[in-house]
């Protein structure tokens, strides 16, 4: 009888239903007879011991529901679901780890300028040229800001650890008096707002208006820096000028100036949006393209580089390639490769070129490398139910 009144709870009927109070209702009074006769069968198949829960159920076919085919694919979206998660959570831990190779980058070029300075041979530290560390620590904020506004944590840690190890650097630079007091006070003013402002953002405590002159700064900084630090790479081959750098600067005024003024299309102002972290991107790409060029015109002055060092910025941005992978991040995609390709293995083949390392770190660091890059395609286009590897490239290209 437990079960008697059960159903007659969910089916939303009294206890002692009437039969006559649904004389007015025609339909209702149809369905009480079949609950009615349900009742019945019920009642019987009680009083005979038998379970309700034995009776054969017809099977649903698959191909005439609907339902059938969501719950028959509802396991293995699950499972897709699952893959991806993990997938992403491992790429993270593989970007967080990527800190710890950049600090060991930063921190023998510290503990040697220390040394100089402590021993009083101030000289030593104009062999480091403050342009190019400048250059840097312009490019760590810019990304810095990038990352912070695409909310990708690990990143903002390494792009912030590379913006205070820079300044150290350009501190002791100061102190040897290997870069001018004017340059520095400017760049510590600029470091020490960067670092606020970003900051700020990050903890959503910042106001839009000085968010957005902030991008427009570094998007003039950024497109004025590159020209000329590009020029200046040549600058034994051709005039030493800062022609391109004035020509970038006016340029990139005039643009920001016209999106400020809403006289730029909506897709001129989703390019000037990503201006910032493309030029950073280009600046820190430049970088191993300088060093490789240096190599190949003086490889006498090979000796002062160190493997230990290219292995470190090869395993530090190769470490984020699966990040900027799975997030469709081009332009991070595009800098890590690079810097992987050029800025580690590219100097670990001049070295091992002109002798300076062994034919084994060399295979080691290659094999190393390729089986990572496969290993990265391989995962990622399965978690993404790619049948190819070179989808998930496609994918990052055409920005889908």
């Amino acid at each position: 009888m437990e079960d008697l009144l059960l159903l007659k709870c969910k089916l939303k009927l009294p206890i002692s239903s009437n039969p006559r109070s649904l004389g007015l209702f025609p339909r209702a009074q149809l369905h009480y007879r079949g609950v009615r006769s349900y009742e019945l069968h019920l009642m019987k198949s009680i009083l005979s011991s038998q379970s309700i829960c034995s009776s054969r159920l017809k099977p649903v076919s698959a191909v005439s529901s609907d339902g059938a085919h969501s719950i028959s694919r509802e396991p293995l979206r699950v499972k897709k679901l699952k893959t991806f998660e993990e997938w992403d959570a491992a790429t993270a831990k593989f970007a967080g780890a990527a800190n710890l190779p950049f600090l060991l980058l930063q921190l023998p070029q510290i503990i040697l300028n220390h040394r100089n300075l402590m021993a009083g041979n101030n000289s030593a530290l104009l062999a480091v040229p403050w342009l190019g560390m400048l250059t840097g620590l312009l490019g760590n904020l810019s990304l810095l800001s990038y990352f912070i506004k695409k909310k990708e944590s690990e990143a903002v840690a390494i792009q912030l650890l590379g913006v205070v190890s820079i300044y150290v650097v350009i501190l002791q630079l100061a102190v040897a008096e290997a870069m001018p007091l004017p340059h520095f006070v400017a760049t510590s003013i600029v470091t020490a707002s960067g670092l606020i402002i970003n900051l700020l953002k990050h903890f959503d405590l910042l106001n839009n208006g000085i968010w957005k002159s902030w991008e427009e700064f570094i998007t003039i900084a950024g497109l004025s820096a590159l020209p000329q630090v590009m020029w200046s790479t040549f600058v034994p081959i051709i005039p030493n000028t800062v022609f391109p750098g004035c020509i970038a600067l006016f340029t990139a005024v005039l643009v920001v100036s016209m999106a400020r003024m809403g006289k730029l299309s909506k897709k001129g102002v989703n390019i000037l949006g990503s201006v910032s972290g493309w030029t950073a991107t280009l600046l820190f790409m430049w970088m191993p393209v300088a060093q490789m060029s240096t190599n190949l015109l003086n490889p006498e002055n090979m000796k002062g580089l160190s493997a230990v060092t290219m292995l470190l910025a090869m395993i530090g941005n190769g470490l984020l390639i699966p990040r900027a992978l799975l997030t469709r991040d081009l332009m991070w995609f595009t800098g890590s490769t690079w810097a992987c390709v050029f800025y580690g293995w590219g100097n670990l083949v001049c070295l091992y070129r002109f002798n300076s390392i062994s034919w084994e770190l060399f295979l080691v660091s290659t094999l190393g490398f390729l089986g990572w890059i496969g290993i990265t395609l391989w995962r990622d286009a399965q978690v993404h139910g790619h049948h190819s590897s070179f989808t998930s490239l496609k994918d990052l290209i055409l920005g889908h």
